[in-house]
């Protein structure tokens, strides 16, 4: 038990290590950045809503959508290997559009 014990705090502390970019939903739609930049790899999105409606997070290329209610938080854990220009939009806004994008690993 010790060692299992051992090992999910190393786990943790590697989870801790993980670059984590905030996505914030504004009011009318909008969400800022609108173009987030982070290193390839596996990341931590945290996705917050502090509109009064609900709001997606979508992403084609990223297989990854996520609702929010009015003033929810939640997150999610992508991982990308390759350096790139990834889209991603609001689908109850869906003329708001943004672009992750995606650096070479440091």
């Amino acid at each position: 038990m010790a060692l299992c014990l051992m090992f999910g705090v190393a786990g943790m502390a590697r989870a801790d290590q993980m670059p984590v970019l905030t996505l914030t939903f504004k009011q009318g739609g909008t969400f800022e950045p609108v173009r987030p930049t982070v290193p390839a790899g596996k990341f931590k999105l945290v996705l917050v809503n502090e509109s009064k409606e609900p709001v997606e997070f979508e992403s084609l290329p990223l297989r990854k959508e996520k609702v929010l209610g009015p003033g929810v938080s939640s997150s999610v854990v992508i991982t990308i290997s390759r350096p790139g220009e990834y889209p991603f939009f609001d689908d109850f806004h869906q003329n708001v559009k943004g672009v992750l994008v995606v650096t070479e690993k440091k």
